[in-house]
Order: structure tokens, then sequence, then C-alpha cells
């Protein structure tokens, strides 16, 4: 006969199911919770800041650390990190057993494992504003791009984006039928926000000029290849590296057009360049091209031989990234050297710095073009970012927690 259980027991194990049922009610009703949200919202504020504090530099130099665009930064640390934090409180702390389900053990507290990224992330930005002010003072403004405060707070940025991608990777993996779509569109955003960072990163390689260069192709399929697949294998919804490239292309177009609207004069010298209004960044890369070939090729891959063969599979679609981006670059930026490109779409001319001196250069391809040697790099690095994007995207379609 089967062994009765004590009343305690039973009342415990009833808690226990109800807690669940309602987090499973919870998660069924709202198909993206608050704090992953939370999330998002602080890595969209971070990539909007990083963006506007560039075009900050361009056009005024760093006249102080209390700028908005610096302030747009830290509130998007702050933000994730109180929807990591929460989420390790209540894993931890509260009586939420799908929430305790969810979530790994660290030090005696438990949190999903992106709530740990992001609260990682998170702590190494805010340490990263007083020391970022006092290297400054110590050592004059903007004295390098590379210091050792700019590189915590590039560390702590890609720790808080990877832990918002983790965040909707879980809830997406967990998804029922009904929050399938929302919920694989929340992490494509957050992908497409960990492309814009990239492209953010980028920036000195991906100039109109520099594209026909070895170092414009080697540096897309550096960092663009692997992410885009990545993304793309462990999406849930069709289309996702089109999606992702989108949501970069929707950022730098949109600042890249807003930005020369606001009112801006250089406070340091020398100035070359006397600009009247915000300078923004150049015309970005047209990565939408080749992330719909990364779509369509594992489309048809997939109908026809699953996940098989996935060594054929990175060869062809780090030929189909590469092949597109020199077929669409190459003439393009030939385009948007020229004077026909100087106008607010485009925006060759203003994207300038106070201290750049105009000259015919700035209608020029700066350093060699790229030759066989170069072409066979890049070619080569877009088939191994595929393989490791394959193999990234598979493990990232396991994450549960």
């Amino acid at each position: 006969m089967p062994t009765a259980l004590p009343l305690d027991s039973t009342a415990d194990l009833a808690a226990g199911a109800s807690a669940s049922t309602r987090h499973d009610t919870l998660e069924q009703s709202a198909a993206i919770p608050w704090y992953a949200a939370a999330m998002a919202l602080g890595v969209t504020s971070i990539m909007i800041g990083l963006i506007w504090d560039i075009a900050w530099h361009r056009t005024i130099g760093r006249d102080t650390f209390w700028t908005p665009a610096h302030m747009a930064i830290y509130l998007g640390g702050v933000v994730s990190g109180c929807g990591g934090g929460w989420l390790a409180w209540m894993a931890t702390f509260g009586r939420d057993a799908r929430i305790r389900s969810t979530a790994v053990d660290f030090w005696g507290m438990r949190a999903p494992l992106g709530a740990w990224v992001t609260l990682w992330g998170s702590l190494a930005m805010l340490t990263s504003a007083p020391f970022d002010d006092w290297w400054h003072n110590a050592y004059g403004l903007d004295v390098k791009i590379v210091s050792p405060p700019h590189m915590v707070l590039a560390a702590g940025i890609f720790a808080l984006t990877q832990g918002a991608l983790l965040i909707a990777l879980a809830l997406q993996n967990r998804a029922t039928e009904r929050t399938r779509r929302a919920r694989g569109l929340a992490y494509l955003y957050v992908g497409g926000l960990m492309v814009t960072t990239f492209g953010i990163l980028t920036m000195e390689y991906t100039r109109p000029n520099s594209q026909h260069g070895t170092a414009f192709y080697v540096a897309c399929a550096l960092v663009f290849t692997p992410t885009l697949v990545a993304l793309a294998r462990a999406s849930r919804v069709r289309w996702p590296a089109t999606i992702a490239a989108g949501i970069y292309l929707f950022y730098f177009l949109s600042t890249m057009w807003i930005l020369p609207l606001f009112e801006g004069q250089p406070l340091l010298g020398p100035i070359h360049n006397p600009i009247d209004y915000f300078a923004p960044h150049s015309f970005p890369v047209l990565l939408i091209v080749p992330a719909l070939a990364i779509d369509l090729v594992m489309s048809f891959w997939q109908s026809r031989w699953g996940k098989a063969r996935d060594h054929l599979l990175s060869l062809l679609l780090g030929v189909a990234f590469f092949g597109l981006l020199i077929a669409v670059h190459w003439p393009f930026s030939e385009f948007l050297i020229s004077t026909g490109a100087d106008n607010w779409f485009f925006g060759s001319d203003r994207s300038w710095s106070f201290w750049v001196r105009p000259g015919p250069w700035q209608h020029r391809f700066w350093g060699s073009m790229i030759d066989l040697q170069g072409i066979l790099l890049a070619l080569g690095i877009a088939v191994l970012g595929s393989r490791l994007g394959l193999r990234w995207g598979d493990w990232m379609s396991r994450v549960q927690r």
C-alpha cells in the first residue's frame, strides 16, 4: 500500500505546485516578462548612447564626463542590472518554483545564466565610470580610445548584451506555441543589438574609403559571419539573419539621419573642419544582403539535410557571405566616396570630424586594393566563422536557463 505523506509535506508540495502553476500561467499570459524587456531596453539605451557619444566626440570633443550620451550609456547598464538583480533575488530567496528551476548556483546564490552575466556586465560598466573620469583628468582628454577604463567599459557592454541574449534565448527555447513568435522576435531584437555592437566596434575599418581594401572584408568576415550564422541557427522564426541585420541597419541609418539635425560646435583644437551640427558616422555596411543569403542557404539546406554535413554548409555560407559582400560594396563604395553621395540620405559630406582637414583625399580609396591573398584570407575567415557560428548556434538552441 502507498505510504501516506505527512500533513506538512503535503502542504509543501501543494504550495510548490501552486507556485509553479502561477508562474506557468504568468509565462503564458506575458509573452515577454518585464525583466527580459528591461534588459533589452537597457542594451538599447547603451547602443544609442554609444553612437551618440561617438558623434559627440566628432563634433564637440570631450568637454565633460556628464554628457547626455554618457548618461544614456550608464542608465542602460543600471536598468539591465536591475533586471538581472531581481531575477537573482527571486531565484535565491523567492518561493517561485519555476524561477528557481531555471537558475544555476553561484556562491550560494541562484539565478539564470543570463542574469549572472548581466550583473557582472553592469558592475564592470559602473566601475569604469569613475575610473574613466579619473583617467582623463590625469592623462588628458581623449588621449586614445584603447585605454584601461575604455576596455573595462567595452567588456561590460559586451557582457550586458550577452546576458540579455541568454535570457531571451531561454525564454524562446521554453516558449509555448502561443508565445513562440513573440519570444523569437525578442531574441532576434537583442541579437540585432549585438550585431550593432560589432558594427560600432568596426567603424574604423568600414568607412567607404576603406571598402576596396583587405581590412574591410577581413573585419566584416571576422565579426559578422559567425554572429549572423549563430543567430540564424538558434532561431525559431523565419528570416532570422535578415531581421537581425535589419535592426543593425535601422539603428545606424536612423542615427545617421537624426544626429545632424542638432546643433553642435567644436570646443577643442585644432579645428580644421568648422562644423555646426553633430557629425554622424558614415553610411553603414549593407549587411542585409549577405544576411538574406544566409537565411536562404540555411533554409534550403535544412529542409533537405537537417543539421548534417555542417562542414559543407559552412563552406557554402562563407562563400555566399563574402561573395555578396564584395559584389555589393565594391561598386557601392565607389558611389559613396563620390560627390553624388553628398546629400542627407547617404551623408558622405557630413561624417567628417572637426579635426579633419578637408581635401581631395576624402574622395579616394585609402591604402592598397585587396589582392588574391586578401581575398583568400577574408574568404577563409568567412568559412571558419560560419563553422563557428553553426556550433555556437547549436549551443544556443539548447539554452534553457
